[in-house]
């Protein structure tokens, strides 16, 4: 239904803990309107205000009124303790964000293009998330959610867009990447 909203490619195999409650009932519900989401899209702080966002939209309660309703029908919500257990679930197995005060370059223009690309869909990854090897393949894959989401990624200079550069965010997320 609402496909384009997460980017194809995250499967349930891949979900942390595939075969725990929580896993079980975000495959269950979530993947009624759009793709599966990565539990680590967002951070915790994020995660409680997405799921109760999307709750009432499952119940045909959301922002577009009847249609809303019409296109929610046969979509299945959970109740109150299926939810929670989403939510924890989520927050168990959320995006680390980086720390400031880890990382004082953060702030500098040598982290720019990484503040610009990361921050258009989630929280801005802890670098030690990954070796300095592996983070080319994860920010290519990124690059391609970015185009598929129609996001900015530079791919031609555009003096009124911000100018993304993937080599300096593969030099920033190495200088910091866990050894």
């Amino acid at each position: 239904m609402l496909e384009r909203i997460i980017p194809p490619g995250f499967t349930p195999a891949m979900l942390p803990a595939p075969q725990s409650a929580g896993a079980q009932l975000t495959k269950r519900y979530c993947v009624q309107c759009h793709n599966l989401a990565n539990p680590a899209m967002h951070g915790a702080k994020r995660w409680p205000s997405v799921v109760e966002r999307m709750v009432p939209r499952m119940e045909g309660k959301g922002n577009m009124g009847k249609l809303m309703a019409e296109m929610m029908a046969g979509v299945e919500a959970p109740g109150a303790r299926e939810k929670q257990a989403i939510i924890a679930y989520l927050n168990r197995h959320a995006q680390k964000e980086i720390d400031p005060a880890r990382v004082p370059e953060l702030n500098a223009p040598a982290a720019e293009s990484f503040r610009l690309a990361c921050g258009q869909c989630h929280v801005l990854p802890d670098p030690r998330r990954h070796t300095a090897k592996e983070w080319p393949a994860v920010v290519a894959r990124m690059r391609k959610n970015m185009d598929w989401m129609n996001r900015v990624v530079s791919s031609k200079p555009n003096p009124v867009e911000p100018q993304l550069k993937i080599e300096d965010i593969n030099a920033f997320l190495a200088r910091h990447a866990r050894k």
